[in-house]
């Protein structure tokens, strides 16, 4: 064996580092920040919002530029150049110059986010026994769910300090991990800068798949911008407890990618995506019906476990169907990426616009649940013709 290779936990420990700076620390720790960044008076409440909608699009850039950026120089560059400015965003966003100087800085962080999602997991899972991939996938894609971890816990206690504060501390544990992940990527991440960039194979499942994973990312919308609002004012149950189911939804985060990934070991990732299609269905739906704390409780957990374990499946999805193909696995995730980013954004900002209308929580987990339905639908008629 050569001592000069990372094993692949070396490289899987990596790949979460860069999902935890990427999604984690440079996208979903703005979410508790929000409100900070009104009450401090650095932004107005509509301004907060758009620089929350600054991150989707520079994500959706991000996966759009990857695979030209790791052709262009190597992919063990394009790695760490994503990480540095994500770390680069963060302490930028230290000091509120002006509007357009934080919204660039937003933006910025989301293209670290979206290059880092396209090319870490795919840089490693090949160095990955074959046993081990869903395992390694759901190591890997914990890196966002610490972050959703992190947004609950450490930001509150560092906005004691002040919000220039939060955000240098951020930036501090980035450039951390960064620094810890920096050797862990494997020899062969390192450039071809004459490889070519290889199209993905245009069957019905792989085209279904895309399709699902746009679809999933929307069903995933609910719960992930509208539950502590639900929960505090459509419940009138107030703030505090809904930063508490906030706390599960992280928990689930937390435990979901591993466990889903060793099921997926287990009975394949055909059937454990399926499998995820239903239960979030069920527990998406359900809030229409009822809102008994178990309910409240379990439906926390598990739409919490399915926002990074559904890329978990998606991807291990995606490498049985192009197992003949590992150049195309790479592009066929960057575009599966793409999927994702432009399913959220439609579900955000879709959602929000109906939301606005009517004030129907009901409604919004209804649409929810209908869509992962469809999800559904779409990969069973798809394996029917296939």
């Amino acid at each position: 064996m050569d001592n000069n290779r990372p094993s692949h936990w070396r490289g899987t420990f990596s790949a979460l580092c860069a999902l935890l700076v990427g999604i984690g620390l440079a996208r979903f720790a703005y979410t508790p920040l929000m409100p900070a960044l009104v009450t401090e008076g650095w932004f107005s409440a509509s301004q907060a919002a758009y620089l929350g909608a600054a991150n989707l699009a520079g994500y959706l850039a991000g996966a759009l530029l990857a695979r030209n950026l790791a052709a262009r120089t190597s992919t063990r560059f394009a790695l760490r150049a994503g990480m540095l400015l994500a770390c680069a965003a963060l302490f930028a966003c230290a000091s509120p110059l002006s509007f357009a100087w934080f919204f660039s800085w937003r933006f910025a962080a989301g293209l670290s986010g979206g290059v880092l999602m396209v090319l870490a997991a795919p840089t490693v899972l090949p160095f990955v026994p074959a046993h081990r991939l869903g395992l390694a996938g759901g190591v890997i894609f914990t890196g966002v769910a610490l972050g959703i971890a992190i947004s609950g816990t450490l930001v509150p206690v560092t906005l004691e300090l002040g919000l220039m504060e939060t955000w240098v501390c951020l930036g501090a544990l980035a450039a951390l991990l960064t620094a810890l992940s920096w050797r862990g990527w494997p020899d062969a991440a390192s450039g071809n800068k004459t490889a070519k960039i290889s199209l993905p194979a245009t069957s019905l499942a792989l085209k279904s798949l895309y399709l699902e994973y746009g679809l999933n990312a929307f069903g995933l919308v609910p719960h992930m911008v509208f539950l502590v609002v639900f929960i505090a004012q459509g419940l009138e149950q107030g703030l505090t407890v809904g930063a508490h189911y906030w706390v599960l939804f992280g928990l689930g985060a937390v435990i979901g990618p591993v466990t889903v990934g060793y099921l997926a070991d287990r009975i394949g990732f055909l059937r454990a995506l399926r499998l995820g299609y239903g239960l979030q269905a069920i527990f998406v739906g359900v809030l229409i019906f009822t809102d008994q704390t178990m309910v409240l409780v379990l439906s926390s957990l598990i739409m919490g476990a399915f926002v990074p374990a559904s890329t978990t499946l998606v991807l291990g999805r995606l490498r049985e169907l192009l197992a003949h193909d590992p150049a195309g696995q790479t592009s066929g995730w960057r575009l599966a990426t793409i999927a994702f980013a432009v399913g959220q954004a439609a579900g955000a900002y879709g959602l929000s616009y109906l939301f606005d209308l009517g004030g129907n929580y009901t409604l919004l987990f209804g649409i929810g649940g209908a869509v992962l339905l469809l999800a559904l639908g779409l990969n069973l008629l798809a394996g029917r013709r296939t």
